[in-house]
């Protein structure tokens, strides 16, 4: 299916292209250097890129309801509060025990979260019924010491698409980090 919206897209580009070159060839033969003829010419090779700007968004939106209906999506999501007590490595996301996402944070993205920022670690479809997510968190802890827990949660899929949260925050009575699951409605 992808591929047949590939190639639909690369044909409207072609035939866009072969639209513009026909006039802009005619228009060469007959008229001589100089003549407002450029300036339209111009105008309508950056009305066709606008056209295939939108086209092109259009197909990424069509590519993403085909590939991730809502009846079977779900996405996982990770956030931060401040972070004090956890430096962030690495999380990997199992759903129903087989691994679907496991990523490698840089100093960047790190820092990214603790401003407030949420990383899309997974999207994918899933049936309905009953399912298992567990996330690993690994990271530097309290004192220095390397960390590595993890979150369970058991959650019921229905027809409707499925937000899942993975939340880490510091706990300052615990002084250690707590990793929490948070299912949106």
């Amino acid at each position: 299916m992808i591929n047949r919206l590939c190639k639909m897209f690369t044909a409207a580009l072609a035939l866009a292209i072969v639209a513009l070159a026909m006039p802009a060839m005619a228009a060469e033969e007959s008229a001589a250097p100089g003549k407002p003829e450029v300036s339209d010419l111009d105008s309508r090779i950056q009305d066709a890129k606008n056209e295939v700007i939108q086209l092109n968004r259009d197909l990424l939106v069509l590519e993403e309801d085909l590939l991730f209906p809502a009846n079977t999506q779900v996405a996982v999501f990770v956030s931060m509060d401040v972070g004090k007590l956890f430096a962030l490595d690495s999380v990997q996301v199992r759903l129903d025990d087989k691994e679907v996402a496991n990523y490698l944070y840089t100093p960047s993205e790190v820092q990214a979260l603790h401003r407030g920022g949420v990383q899309r670690l997974y999207v994918g479809n899933l049936r309905s019924g009953s399912h298992e997510l567990v996330a690993f968190f690994t990271g530097k802890g309290p004192y220095d010491r390397d960390y590595r827990r993890g979150a369970t949660v058991k959650f019921d899929k229905s027809t409707d698409p499925k937000y899942i949260e993975l939340q880490i925050t510091d706990s300052a009575g615990k002084i250690q980090p707590q990793f929490a699951v948070k299912i949106w409605q």
